[in-house]
């Protein structure tokens, strides 16, 4: 467990009254054999980060840091030989030589963060989704990676799916012709008619409790502004507030973009635009319906991808028969002669049907992922690159976070009138200056990104 004098030491090695990060030079993490056995630390030992770990256990598991001690005892107990830590910044300064490859399964708003820290220490990452709380620290945390030469995958799981592969391969195939539109879909933050994920549209709560004695408050809070510990805001419940979370968009978009993207061969956007329920500077509307429209791309038509949350589902095409349920998840691809592909986590149905029966299914031309987590150890041992790593990634992760910068209630009534104009090359909006401060945010002090 690490001590107040670890952490002092840190700091004061780091720079005074700020820890702050630093750039490293041109150069390459070690990548190591086949056979060899990778010592892993983890960022996050609780939720989504138990999986990851639990997913890559085939490795030698060497350090847990998490600031719940409550959300992460499953996994300490699991793994009783692992060092413990609180902060992973004084994890990545005492154990560096002893750690190969790092797990970030945090709260969005420090994906960026501990990262960036283990980036800069020429560790492999692999970061849960979305990859970044900002579009700024998806452009920075791509080119980082890139630069160190270490091996990364983004937390997107279904990018390793055989649906996945089944869906690009009917695109591959011209299935239902030129695509020209793509809707995707989600009930979340709604979970069905009568319950919840986690709150979106509320305010911030006025009480304030007293903070659990298992968890460190200030660690948690991280890179975000100071506010009173609540548990309105944890565990899990993070994601709907602008502070911490991405959204229903930052959960779920990075799962259903990626085929869509592989298939119809989508960089980025020249125009972003929202609508929405109400929204507030606090948290994300309940629902809302963002549209991207896309270039041609060599001899592929133009594409407009609409994204749709809170239990809002795009208008159901004449094609799909009456009874067909279009459910709380999913992906529709609209094609010439208004064929379509309808797509969930698990299945596809192709219309009108004729043309369905008539075609059957498409011809295995991709390969087939060994597991989205093998992919990446693979990678840390050489291999060829992971399907999501930070250059595909990352890309993908502006993109989606885009569509939460027109969300912004401090924007609203500008965005009524005009729809954003994005200029990918110098990661600004060409017609909307206001925006640009929504592109990045501010660290609170002790948390400053250096370079």
């Amino acid at each position: 467990m690490n001590s107040a004098t670890s952490r002092r030491s840190f700091l004061q090695a780091a720079g005074a009254s700020a820890a702050t990060f630093t750039i490293l030079k041109a150069g390459s993490a070690r990548t190591y054999a086949a056979n060899e056995t990778l010592n892993i630390a983890s960022i996050g030992a609780g939720g989504q980060a138990a999986s990851d770990i639990q997913n890559v256990a085939s490795q030698n598991i060497v350090a847990l840091c998490d600031v719940d001690q409550d959300r992460a005892a499953g996994m300490f107990k699991k793994f009783p030989k692992a060092k413990q830590f609180k902060d992973y910044r004084v994890m990545l300064q005492e154990m560096a030589s002893q750690i190969d490859a790092v797990i970030v399964g945090t709260p969005d708003h420090h994906h960026f963060h501990a990262s960036m820290a283990a980036i800069r220490h020429r560790k492999h990452v692999y970061c849960e989704k979305p990859l970044t709380h900002s579009v700024w620290e998806a452009r920075e945390l791509t080119l980082a990676a890139r630069k160190a030469g270490v091996a990364t995958q983004m937390g997107n799981q279904a990018q390793a799916t055989e649906q996945t592969r089944i869906v690009q391969e009917f695109v591959m195939d011209n299935a239902i012709g030129q695509i020209h539109e793509a809707h995707i879909w989600t009930d979340r933050p709604s979970r069905g008619l009568f319950d919840e994920y986690w709150p979106q549209g509320v305010s911030r709560p006025t009480d304030e409790p007293a903070v659990p004695g298992t968890l460190a408050w200030d660690l948690w809070l991280g890179p975000a502004p100071e506010r009173p510990y609540h548990s309105a805001y944890l565990p899990a419940k993070w994601r709907g507030w602008w502070d911490f979370g991405t959204g229903a968009l930052g959960d779920i978009a990075c799962h259903y973009f990626d085929p869509v993207f592989r298939a119809l061969k989508l960089s980025a956007p020249t125009t972003v635009e929202a609508s929405s329920t109400r929204v507030n500077t606090e948290t994300y509307p309940v629902g809302s319906m963002i549209t991207f429209h896309f270039p041609a791309r060599g001899d592929m038509a133009p594409v407009k991808l609409v994204w749709y949350d809170g239990g809002l589902r795009p208008p159901r095409p004449a094609a799909i028969k009456q009874g067909d349920v279009m459910g709380t998840n999913g992906l529709l691809l609209v094609g010439d002669d208004d064929a379509v592909l309808m797509s969930d986590w698990n299945s596809w149905k192709m219309y009108p049907e004729e043309r369905a029966t008539q075609y059957g299914t498409p011809p295995k031309r991709l390969a087939r992922s060994v597991g989205h987590h093998q992919e990446w150890i693979d990678a840390c041992k050489g291999g060829p690159a992971a399907g999501s790593n930070f250059d595909w990634a990352g890309p993908m992760t502006e993109t989606i976070l885009l569509g939460n910068v027109a969300l912004r209630s401090q924007l609203r009534e500008d965005l009524t009138k005009t729809k954003l104009e994005w200029d990918a090359a110098k990661l600004a909006f060409s017609n909307h200056d206001a925006a640009k401060s929504f592109l990045r945010r501010e660290y609170r002090k002790g948390w400053n990104v250096e370079g």
